[in-house]
């Protein structure tokens, strides 16, 4: 009985006993297998389509050896290794060989297919026939022939030419776009889109700015393995009939026909100025895989959800786009060059039977050139930023989407798994350090120092070693990032100059931007926003790194309606309409030194509110300069002064004075304040002052409340018959102080209203009334605007009220108390009030006047001193560089507060409109005006 080398156990069974195991002996060798050479044609016959086998089914299949009943001994499976190598070696040579055919066959069927264009030219050429009319079968409406490599789309082709050329519509790498916004990009990948707009990232302070980028990289970092996100960025000329549609002013065919033309061309001409025609729209389109949409859907909900409550602790506003808006995208990206605007209805789609792709493909895409291409009449290229700089910079990407010219910039960007990241930089500095040591023996058998090693190990081992401790301790992540530029433009030449513009602001931070050679059809699909990226180019990067292109720059402020123009935005140079009505509070501020247009921007936005609303408007002007502009609008103007015979009754009440049922309460607080300033002192009224004010003021409005005819309206003089009336001391107090504003020479408050108030435009001129009753008189005029304001409530009408010096109302307690409790009333009653300032320190006098900085959500900054500008800085939270546009900045210069927007802007308004001499408030062109007799006074 045989004994095998190192058995244990003697064979129990003829089964354990093998002839042929003379090959397990240790001499033998791989050279002693079978030659590949020699078995060459057997064993490929042998292997045709079967699969790959490893272990003793190796053995059996080249020796017929079975596998023992046992543990197999080494010499076993050294063999066993020698054969899964040799079966692995002869698949691979039979795959060499399959592709050899395939390559031979695929020559000889091209070969084939040409010769058969050419039978067919030559018979087309012997044929002088008439052409035969097309087959009804023909290629349906709609689909164009897309020239892939170079094919044309015009010329006759044999079939055998035109079967291999694809149509434009199955160039456009997407399956189907469901009306909620979910595209099905490939079998089982799905994608949603959002769009996010901008905040004011370039202009803000160091801490915010710092503060955003730490939120933009959790944002980052949000994102799994499982997700692939893209970020589009799109400058797209659009058409400039859609400005223009919402700058109009329709004529109304009255006397104020001519101004608003003037003011209509006035902003057409500040338009052409201006980028509007430049629209930039940013989105963040997001996949990931599934078997199918109903377990797609979910997710992609889930993580839409989870993207907008990160954008909005950005203070990013965002939405999601349905399935049209997404179409509407890649409409405007393949269609440049038509004028017809988009239109689509999925109830279109189920009537006629086209997909979605017919809507949104060119007349033809033709991929000639390895450098560009064509969609229709357009010319484009896609390059891809190759980045090269050891350090990047915020500036780089805004300085790409200021360019005036249609580009889209894409990043695809996917994220490692966190695992797979850490051992790949881990794998590396092995490599590294391996490099190292072979250096260092180098230098020991080479005689030298081992220190002494390649410049280029060390850096990349210190580099290699940070980013490891970055992915391991500082809430880093890895990410492939691939970034691509598509340049469009009418012609070849101009394409050029636009992709030469953008490489040179790529080479400025030390970057390239290198074209896709003969990808750019797969670069084209890339750029639209699926999150699908066919470009195999990518780049690692960080999270901080990745967040470094902070897609935040700066806002812009053009809205449709009734919007107004407050300027050009100083850093675009776009239109700035905005309509305060849509704010949580319109209530409003304009600040500046004089001289810096304070009054101009208020008369402005008053000619603009006249003109394109019907809203009511009363100006309160202490200094006599808005009558032109109320006059050529056929406005009311009331002169109030010792002198005048125009008079307004401080006393005048409406049954909507207060939004109660007592009227008389709100009343009282304004003769209060009144009286406060007849009365008071340093310390204002005394509390028994004050019972006593109240319980008269009640008795004077018992016979108007019971009849309310104009002819009960009490005046001044019924609540100084009142309190003389009263038996305390205090009572005769007041009665004797008031006494001069009831029969002495500052009576002028004691009449009837004798003016007409409902004049759509009013304007209360208190410029000679002197210093003893300026005051007096811009309260009285607070409190007619309020009367005003309840009844045009009841009319679901808006009125505007403007205060000129401000701040002098709010220089008193009681009189600025009452200003601050009318100023929280005004939004909650249809009321706009604006103050005009250049006092800043007097509305920030006291905690109860600084509620109207906090109940004002829209401010007209101008040049401010240097005192003032510290105070605002520190109240609104203005950067250092947004402070520096209202630093000694030129007429109509400064920065407008929308809500949350802080926009910089400018104003240099056509001195030689009609507008601008109603306007004006220079000495000298004020002088100009007068000689011309515009607007002047006639009484």
């Amino acid at each position: 009985m045989l004994k095998r080398k190192n058995d244990r156990q003697p064979p129990q069974s003829l089964d354990e006993l093998y002839p042929d195991d003379y090959w397990l002996d240790e001499e033998d060798g791989e050279e002693e297998l079978p030659d590949p050479a020699m078995k060459r044609r057997p064993v490929s016959g042998r292997l045709h389509d079967e699969p790959m086998v490893t272990g003793y089914e190796a053995l059996e299949r080249q020796r017929g050896v079975r596998r023992p009943n046992r543990k197999l001994t080494r010499r076993e499976k050294k063999a066993l290794k020698r054969a899964q190598k040799y079966e692995e070696k002869l698949h691979k040579e039979h795959e060499k060989a399959d592709k050899k055919n395939a390559k031979r066959e695929a020559k000889l069927a091209a070969r084939a297919e040409k010769q058969a264009v050419r039978d067919a030219k030559k018979n087309a050429k012997k044929k002088k026939s008439r052409p035969v009319a097309a087959p009804s079968g023909q290629r349906p409406a709609g689909k164009v022939v897309s020239g892939t490599k170079g094919s044309g789309t015009g010329k006759k082709t044999p079939d055998s030419a035109r079967d291999k050329r694809i149509t434009a519509q199955q160039s456009i790498p997407y399956h189907e776009m469901g009306r909620d916004g979910i595209c099905r990009v490939q079998d089982k990948f799905y994608s949603k889109t959002i769009r996010f707009y901008d905040i004011n990232y370039q202009l803000a302070q160091n801490e915010d700015k710092n503060a955003i980028f730490e939120n933009w990289c959790d944002f980052l970092n949000y994102f799994d393995s499982t997700i692939h996100f893209q970020l589009s960025f799109i400058n797209q000329h659009s058409n400039m009939a859609e400005y223009e549609k919402v700058i109009h002013i329709n004529p109304q065919e009255d006397a104020f026909d001519d101004l608003r033309m003037e003011f209509a061309q006035m902003l057409n001409n500040q338009l052409a100025k201006g980028n509007n025609g430049l629209m930039r729209t940013k989105y963040i389109t997001f996949g990931i895989e599934a078997e199918n949409i109903r377990e797609a859907r979910p997710k992609l909900e889930r993580i839409e959800s989870d993207i907008l409550n990160n954008f909005k602790i950005l203070g990013v506003s965002a939405y999601p786009l349905n399935g049209e808006e997404r179409l509407q995208i890649m409409y405007e990206t393949f269609n440049q060059d038509s004028k017809v605007p988009f239109h689509f209805s999925y109830d279109d789609v189920l009537r006629t039977g086209l997909s979605t792709k017919d809507y949104v493909a060119p007349t033809s895409f033709v991929f000639k050139n390895g450098k560009d291409f064509e969609m229709g009449g357009t010319m484009g290229a896609v390059s891809y930023l190759q980045i090269l700089a050891p350090e990047l910079t915020d500036k780089m990407l805004a300085e790409f989407l200021e360019m005036d010219s249609n580009l889209m910039v894409n990043f695809h960007i996917q994220s490692i798994d966190q695992m797979k990241a850490i051992k790949l930089v881990k794998s590396k500095v092995t490599d590294i350090n391996r490099m190292k040591i072979e250096e260092q023996k180098k230098a020991v058998r080479a005689g030298y120092d081992m220190d002494i090693i390649p410049s280029d190990l060390n850096t990349y081992g210190g580099e290699a070693k940070r980013l490891l401790e970055d992915l391991q301790s500082r809430n880093e992540r890895m990410f492939l990032v691939t970034a691509l530029f598509l340049n469009t433009a009418p012609t070849k030449q101009e394409l050029e100059n636009v992709v030469f513009q953008t490489a040179g602001i790529a080479q400025k931070y030390n970057c390239a931007l290198k074209r896709l050679d003969y990808q750019q059809e797969p670069g084209l699909m890339s750029c639209l926003p699926l999150a699908m990226n066919f470009v195999p180019i990518k780049r690692a990067l960080t999270t901080t790194s990745t967040a470094i292109f902070v897609p935040f720059t700066t806002q812009e402020l053009f809205m449709a309606g009734e919007s107004i123009y407050y300027g050009l935005n100083a850093l675009s140079n776009n239109l700035i309409m905005a309509d305060r009505k849509k704010l949580k509070n319109p209530n409003g501020l304009i600040l500046g030194t004089p001289g810096s247009g304070k009054s101009f921007a208020a008369k402005r936005e008053i000619a603009n509110a006249f003109i394109v609303t019907k809203d009511d408007i009363i100006v309160c002007d202490p200094e006599g300069e808005y009558y032109p502009l109320v006059r050529a609008f056929h406005g009311q103007v009331i002169r109030i002064s010792p002198t005048s015979h125009d008079y307004i009754n401080p006393m005048d009440i409406n049954l909507d004075y207060a939004d109660d049922d007592d009227p008389l309460s709100l009343k009282s607080d304004f003769i209060l304040s009144l009286c406060e300033l007849v009365v008071g002192g340093k310390n204002g009224l005394e509390p028994v002052e004050k019972t006593v004010i109240d319980r008269c003021v009640r008795l004077v409005y018992q016979d108007f409340l019971s009849d309310p005819v104009p002819e009960k309206m009490p005046i001044l003089e019924d609540l100084y018959n009142l309190l003389r009336n009263q038996k305390e001391q205090e009572a005769q107090r007041l009665a004797t102080a008031l006494e001069i504003y009831v029969n002495g020479s500052l009576k002028v408050f004691n009449h009837r209203t004798n003016v007409e108030l409902s004049n759509r435009i009013v304007c209360f001129d208190i410029k000679d009334l002197g210093k003893q009753l300026k005051k007096l008189g811009m309260l009285i005029v607070q409190d007619q605007v309020w009367n005003r304001v309840t009844i045009n409530r009841s009319a679901n009408k808006s009125t505007r009220y403007y205060i000129d010096e401000f701040h002098l109302l709010l220089k008193e307690e009681q009189t600025a108390a009452y200003s601050v409790e009318i100023w929280k009333r005004f939004r909650k009653w249809g009321g706009i009030p604006t103050g005009i300032t250049q006092n800043v320190k007097d509305l920030l006098a006291s905690r109860e006047i600084e509620n109207i900085f906090e109940n004002s959500d829209f401010i007209l900054m101008l040049n401010q001193a240097s005192g003032d500008r510290q105070i605002l800085a520190k109240q609104l939270n203005i950067s250092p560089h947004q402070l520096s546009y209202v630093t000694n900045s030129g007429e109509g210069e400064g920065l407008v507060f929308y809500g949350s927007t802080i926009i910089p802007f400018k104003d240099k308004f056509d001195n030689s409109l009609m507008l601008y001499a109603l306007m004006t408030s220079k000495p000298d062109e004020v002088e100009k005006r007068k000689k011309l007799g515009i607007g002047e006074r006639n009484d």
